[in-house]
């Protein structure tokens, strides 16, 4: 693997917003796990970080000025059939259909001026033509993995889950620990498995295919972009998957031995 060692100034930018979401992340996990175990405090850490890069990077990501849908969707004329895609310019059907029932997708504020979702953005153009700060994250990371610079329905659809889901889970999951919760541990194993899946079927079906799209040849790109911050997503979850595994064992032998007391 040649060169790869020298971190552009294009690069600067997107990892220091990581390491703000993950300062932040471990911040407010702390501050959530006061008075709880070392290792209930490590899983809020990580949960709240885990929650940050999943609303702050998956979702809401600058819009690219692709397509405007002010001017088309005024006209109750073309309420019944997609607008025409400007010269020189492709425009995902299912992105209008989306747009179309979306209430900010009426307004060129979110189509040029105000973050957007990164779903929508991906259904409607890519995110190579933004040049804010979080599409430049992208971009950097694009350099290694190039499907996550335009619509692959791999990664979109893992996107989705994602957010909706994962997400979610994350945000439950962090009360449930907090409040000494009974679901804490179907709540635990169920969002790790999620991203034990997300993370197998973001790479598999690449690497069947020989792996065309990801950046192998580039030390920083393979073992930092690749490698590290993908890993750290399959050691965490397996860490709380173990953790988990361990307490219910706990709770089933606490359980057993209760009921022969009482017998």
């Amino acid at each position: 693997m040649r060169g790869g060692w020298e971190l552009g100034a294009a690069a600067g930018g997107p990892l220091l917003l990581c390491a703000a979401l993950l300062a932040v992340g471990c911040a407010l996990g702390l501050r959530l796990g006061r008075g709880l175990g070392a290792a209930d405090r490590g899983a809020l850490a990580w949960l709240c970080f885990d929650a940050l890069v999943h609303f702050a990077l998956a979702v809401f990501t600058p819009p690219t000025p692709v397509l405007s849908l002010e001017s088309d969707l005024r006209s109750p004329s073309l309420s019944s059939q997609p607008p025409p895609a400007p010269a020189g310019e492709q425009t995902s059907l299912l992105g209008w259909y989306v747009g179309s029932f979306l209430p900010f997708g009426k307004s060129d504020v979110f189509c040029q001026r105000s973050e957007g979702p990164f779903v929508y953005l991906s259904l409607v153009g890519n995110i190579t033509d933004s040049d804010a700060l979080i599409a430049s994250l992208w971009k950097e990371y694009g350099k290694a993995d190039a499907r996550w610079l335009y619509l692959d329905p791999t990664i979109v659809s893992l996107e989705i889950l994602t957010v909706v889901l994962g997400g979610f889970l994350a945000l439950v999951l962090i009360y449930a620990i907090v409040k000494e919760k009974h679901y804490r541990h179907f709540i635990q194993i169920t969002l790790c498995v999620c991203e034990l899946y997300g993370g197998w079927m973001t790479f598999c079906p690449d690497w069947l295919m020989g792996s065309p799209n990801l950046n192998t040849n580039n030390w920083l790109y393979f073992w930092v972009y690749l490698v590290f911050f993908n890993g750290v997503w399959v050691l965490i979850p397996g860490l709380l998957l173990w953790q988990s595994w361990v307490e219910l064992k706990k709770m089933h032998h606490k359980g057993f031995n209760s009921g022969k007391k009482l017998q």
